[in-house]
Order: structure tokens, then C-alpha cells, then sequence
């Protein structure tokens, strides 16, 4: 089994510019993605965004992942291909981001309502965020991974939505997956002890639904078994004493979100 790879105090600056780098990329698929807009199109440009800053986009190419982003349409969990299909209106949208920076690399994920969702997807939303919130809060020095787990599924379990198991979150840093492994369920008090050092994805995938999920012939995409819609959340976080230190950021999404709100 490979070790941990714990991170220096410069280290996790350089994880932490890849991962606004990700986070600006993001805020730049908010800017365009509504009803009407191909998903082939939010993919191109992402891939220029991210190499006109200096990164290049660490799914492409990735174990042969063909694509910049990952876009996963509403029963789809994860790893879903852009392509042709246009957006329209009530389309749940996950996009998963990951760029290589400097060598060290950057994940987020953050999922959008195309126009007026019905009130069921708002409180996936909502809550698969809260998911993320809660399991972030567990990353710090002394806890251990079950209890991000723990955290996770409990919240998630308690609104009657389905948790993902067969797919985690994960270290990152030279690698975009290293260990250890940081599933969305668990016990309390079980599993590695989290240590200063320690870069993870946490990651909730929380499904509408059951907590099945179906893999598809393209080798990549992930869907619900139900064909209920999924949500998937992501932060790049580094483990402290205290108080989690959070690499990525959603301020980017949530401005251009606001904007588009208001106006």
C-alpha cells in the first residue's frame, strides 16, 4: 500500500494556487452555463482558461479521460463526458474541475441548477452542500477519516438522500489521487488519524434517491441506479490544528451566481 504523503507549509501554497486556479475556472463555467449552452463548449473553455493561466487540466488525458472537465447530468453521479447535449431549463449540472500547477495539483467540484429546479433537486443541493461543510469541519488534526465519513453519511441519511459508496474523495498533491482514501461514510473514530501535513478531496456524491449507482460502457460515467438526480460538491483541504484550512473556494461560483440573480 503507498503512504501518505504529508505536505511542507510551501507545499500547500502551491496546492493552494492550483486549487483557485480550479476555483476560478469554475466561477468562469458560472459566467456561462444556462439553457441553451452545449456542454462540449463549457469543456473548450475551461481548457483555455486554465492553460492561459499557466495550468494545464489534469483530467485530460487523464488513465485516457478524453475531457478538461468532468460534467455529470442530473441522474449522472460523476466522471460524465461533455458533449452535445445542449442545457435546458431544470438540468442539474455537476462540474468536476482539476488543473496541475507548478507541479501540484488542484480539485473542485460544485454542481448548478440550469434555471428553475423543482424543490426536491434545491435540497439536494442544499444539503450535499451542508455534506461538504460538515465533513470539511472533521478535517483537522486528532479526528480521523471515518469521522468525515461519519459526518457525511449521517446528514445525508437523516434528509433521505442515498450516499455514494463505491466512489471517495482522496489526498492531493503531486499526484491528483494519492492516499489516503476519504469515503463519504464511516464510524466515528475509525480509520487513519488525520495529521498536520495531510491534503484531501473531500467530495459528497449524494444521490436523490438510493444510494446505487450504475457504471456505463464508456469505462468513465457513473449513474444512479434509481435514475434519480445526483449531487456532488468538492473541496481541496488541508489538515490543521483546530481549524480545516480550505485550498479551493466557491466565492468565484457564488459572486457570478448572485450577479446572474440579480440582475
Amino acid at each position: 500500500m503507498s503512504k501518505i504523503n504529508y505536505k511542507s507549509v510551501e507545499e500547500i501554497e502551491l496546492i493552494r494556487e492550483s486549487s483557485l486556479l480550479v476555483s476560478k475556472t469554475l466561477g468562469e463555467i458560472a459566467k456561462v452555463i444556462a439553457p441553451g449552452v452545449k456542454t462540449i463548449e463549457l469543456d473548450k473553455l475551461a481548457e483555455t482558461f486554465i492553460r492561459d493561466n499557466g495550468g494545464v487540466p489534469a483530467f485530460l488525458n487523464y488513465h485516457g479521460f478524453p475531457f478538461s472537465l468532468c460534467i455529470s447530468l442530473n441522474d449522472q453521479v460523476v466522471h460524465g463526458f461533455p458533449g452535445s447535449h445542449v442545457l435546458t431549463e431544470g438540468d442539474l449540472v455537476s462540474v468536476d474541475c482539476g488543473v496541475v500547477l507548478n507541479k501540484y495539483y488542484g480539485d473542485s467540484a460544485y454542481t448548478f441548477a440550469i434555471g428553475e429546479v423543482n424543490d426536491q433537486v434545491k435540497k439536494l443541493m442544499r444539503v450535499t452542500q451542508e455534506c461538504l461543510k460538515l465533513g470539511v469541519e472533521k478535517a483537522v488534526v486528532g479526528m480521523r477519516i471515518g469521522d468525515i465519513g461519519y459526518a457525511v453519511q449521517e446528514h445525508a441519511e437523516k434528509n433521505g438522500f442515498g450516499v455514494v459508496k463505491e466512489l471517495v474523495g482522496h489526498g492531493v498533491g503531486l499526484k491528483l489521487h494519492e492516499k489516503p482514501e476519504v469515503p463519504n461514510y464511516g464510524k466515528r473514530g475509525a480509520g487513519i488519524k488525520l495529521e498536520e501535513g495531510m491534503v484531501i478531496a473531500i467530495e459528497p456524491m449524494i444521490n436523490a434517491g438510493r444510494a446505487g449507482v450504475k457504471f456505463w460502457d464508456d469505462g468513465w460515467t457513473v449513474s444512479t441506479s434509481d435514475k434519480k438526480p445526483s449531487a456532488h460538491y468538492e473541496h481541496t483541504v488541508a489538515v490543521r490544528k483546530g481549524t480545516p484550512d480550505i485550498l479551493s473556494t466557491f466565492d468565484y461560483v457564488e459572486n457570478v451566481l448572485k450577479e446572474k440573480n440579480n440582475n
